[in-house]
């Protein structure tokens, strides 16, 4: 992985482990961050598309089918932080990920992995296995945020290798994010409609907290997406769930979450992974 592409990705993942602290952090309105976030990619996709090239039509294709994963994703998201903690959810959604990713970029973009990439494969399997234990063992897991932060993990891997795909065949990577942006508005409008209480009741400080994780969120996909134009999709990958870790912490910290040991140990086995995963990329 070149220098460029390793500082974006790691950028990439403090701005992503910061807005998704801020949207399970709103748990009086969660559904309003949600929307609030869509609609800052939306708006910033809008003014973008006429500021950048229109990708070439191989590329739409792939648009679309990342704009339907990308809605899973956040559904996912949002049912996973409504149940389960920060520090549980995030490293088992962004901790799976790799792996798929790895997975899907051998069979679809030929990308073969290594040994030493399949020994990060197991590393990560191994600290969400830690994680998926929960506080007293296997069966006091709760089974909604684990699934739930599975299926966010799949719509991660999914619209990462349909995105790494897609804006390799578009002649215009800043002109695909631009399009992939703005076409998750739709999002905005269906989490208002989850909203219980008028919209009036909603304080200014919220939107404007909500509007600045939309913000990092656009600003933490944009780089991974032009860093995918510069190395291989398993390496992104696993550099950006690095974030794992800053998630955890930030859960442990500024939210207090317990058991906290278990966490940061299962993060830090997870992160071990992302980066043998990213050695090997």
């Amino acid at each position: 992985m070149s220098n460029a592409a390793l500082v974006m990705v790691l950028a990439a993942a403090v701005l992503h482990a910061s807005w998704n602290a801020i949207v399970k952090a709103a748990a009086n309105d969660r559904a309003l961050t949600m929307a609030v976030v869509a609609l800052a990619h939306a708006l910033v996709g809008v003014v973008a598309i006429f500021f950048t090239p229109t990708p070439a039509p191989a590329a739409w294709p792939f648009l679309f089918g990342s704009s339907l994963a990308h809605y899973s994703y956040f559904s996912f998201l949002f049912i996973s932080y409504r149940y389960g903690d920060l520090s549980h959810v995030y490293p088992i959604a962004r901790g799976v990920a790799p792996m798929l990713v790895a997975i899907g970029a051998l069979i679809f973009a030929g990308e073969m992995l290594t040994p030493m990439a399949w020994g990060g494969v197991v590393a990560v399997s191994l600290g969400i296995g830690l994680l998926a234990i929960g506080r007293n063992g296997a069966g006091a897991a709760n089974r909604a945020a684990l699934l739930s932060a599975l299926a966010t993990g799949v719509m991660i891997a999914t619209y990462s290798v349909v995105d790494g795909m897609g804006i390799r065949r578009s002649d215009a990577p800043f002109g695909y994010i631009a399009w992939i942006l703005l076409l998750q508005l739709p999002l905005a409008f269906g989490f208002l409609a989850l909203r219980r209480g008028p919209i009036s009741t909603v304080s200014r400080r919220a939107v404007m907290i909500a509007l600045g994780g939309g913000l990092l969120s656009v600003l933490a996909y944009g780089l991974v997406l032009y860093a995918a134009t510069l190395t291989t999709l398993g390496a992104i990958s696993a550099v950006r769930e690095s974030s794992v870790i800053i998630a955890a912490l930030i859960g442990v910290v500024l939210f207090g979450e317990r058991p906290w040991g278990r966490r940061i140990i299962a993060a830090m086995v997870v992160a071990s992974g992302v980066i043998l995963l990213a050695v090997a990329g």
